[in-house]
């Protein structure tokens, strides 16, 4: 496939540092990788044309400078708090996001350094083989901004680290080092910073060395346990959409702002 069929996606870098690997890069490294509406959007959609691309047998994510990726843009989040049309649309991509990865036949690795929150979590923890530093910094930031936990952590967070722990970072918005996440198996590797891009390509490499029908069929039989959690993952993410439409997400998105904690409404609405 030629590069061409990347040209529309502008928000991510496209180079191949080894035979048959695809290197994706985040790369909006002045905002911390975040992700505005086209990158969110692009992130979402670029997986259906790495599918399709034979000259690509594994992918290595990454995110250009010191962070993977910081989350979704606040002004992303606040037109989501305004406007019904906004969060019909989220809702589509981020399921987009999730699923195409998850159905994409060509291995994913994820190089997870600095910081990885949001919609860029959720690529890094739901690629097939998640590395990051022992310092980079993982946190789902749903319930601290007023929203449920909806954009990947319930169909996988389970599953790699155990219900108990999973509730405990979900509901707390406890942080996660990449060092205590490989303890608790929510990635598959922990390296020193100046570890990541040899090890995280070293990675790649294999996967694209390796025997591909025999990779992606291991993968698309392995994926089933994803599959099975769809039911569980459409629920969180509609209800993460039906809270933007209420007031706690604007308290959320003010608190970050301004640099305060939040002040939620100690009564739930229901």
């Amino acid at each position: 496939m030629t590069e061409q069929a990347y040209a529309p996606f502008k928000s991510i870098l496209v180079d191949r540092p080894a035979d048959g690997v695809l290197r994706l890069t985040l790369n909006r490294p002045d905002r911390l990788n975040a992700l505005d509406a086209d990158g969110h959007r692009e992130l979402a959609d670029i997986w259906r044309v790495v599918d399709r691309d034979a000259d690509t047998r594994a992918v290595l994510l990454c995110g250009k400078g010191k962070a993977f990726s910081a989350g979704g843009d606040f002004a992303v989040v606040d037109k989501l708090t305004q406007s019904f049309e906004e969060r019909a649309n989220m809702w589509r991509e981020a399921r987009d996001l999730v699923y195409n990865i998850i159905n994409c036949s060509k291995p994913i690795v994820s190089a997870i350094n600095g910081s990885a929150v949001g919609a860029g979590l959720a690529a890094a923890l739901v690629s097939d083989i998640p590395i990051a530093t022992r310092k980079a910094k993982l946190v789902d930031g749903h319930v601290r901004l007023g929203v449920a936990a909806g954009d990947h952590a319930a169909i996988i967070w389970p599953l790699l680290c155990g219900m108990a722990k999973a509730k405990y970072h979900l509901l707390l918005n406890e942080p996660v080092t990449g060092e205590m996440a490989e303890r608790l198996g929510i990635v598959a590797l922990a390296v020193e910073d100046d570890e990541l891009e040899s090890k995280s390509l070293e990675v790649a490499t294999r996967l694209a060395e390796g025997a591909p029908a025999a990779i992606s069929w291991t993968k698309y039989a392995l994926n089933n346990w994803l599959r099975m959690a769809g039911p569980t993952f459409d629920t969180s993410l509609a209800l993460e959409m039906l809270g933007f439409s209420g007031d706690d997400p604007r308290e959320g998105l003010a608190s970050f702002s301004e640099k305060r904690p939040p002040n939620f409404p100690k009564k739930a609405p229901f």
